[in-house]
């Protein structure tokens, strides 16, 4: 394999799984096929920057996103970039735009439509992992019980409760 397509498959790795706080280096250098060190050489030689300033910089265009569009606190937008430290989001963040989360939010509020729920937000990005569908019996049930994640089947679970006359 090409150098720059093993780099390809650890980036894409990366863009994928950007929202992991446990992403970590090592693995994927591995994906690549590099070990740590001559990975982020190569990556900083092909893409312009560190592996570790591409992944934060994906994680703050995000966290850009949620704060102009989301009803979510700056401490759950920070899990759902993949951060497990408000402090150390915060201070990534500032460095980045060259304002803090809150002030961020602030400065854009009020441009644009309104705010998604917060819960909308969440059921999205996948940060309720929902259980079976109460009331759900048969097939239906069954694949509820199996479903361990994913907006899309929580969503379906809904609308079927909705439908069926169900409280949700």
């Amino acid at each position: 394999m090409d150098k720059l397509r093993r780099l390809r498959l650890a980036k894409d790795v990366m863009d994928r799984d950007w929202a992991e706080p446990e992403l970590d280096l090592d693995a994927v250098a591995a994906h690549a096929g590099y070990s740590r060190f001559h990975f982020i050489r190569a990556f900083k030689e092909a893409y312009g920057e560190t592996p570790g300033q591409y992944l934060t910089h994906r994680r703050i265009d995000r966290a850009e996103d949620l704060l102009r569009t989301a009803d979510l606190s700056v401490t759950e937008i920070c899990h759902l970039v993949g951060y497990t430290s408000l402090g150390t989001f915060s201070a990534r963040f500032k460095a980045w735009t060259g304002l803090n989360p809150s002030e961020y939010r602030a400065k854009h509020l009020g441009r644009g439509a309104a705010l998604i729920p917060g819960c909308y937000a969440m059921l999205w990005a996948g940060g309720f992992r929902p259980g079976p569908a109460p009331g759900a019996q048969g097939a239906q049930g069954a694949q509820g019980a199996q479903d361990t994640g994913g907006a899309r089947s929580s969503l379906a679970r809904s609308s079927q409760a909705r439908n069926s006359g169900e409280a949700d």
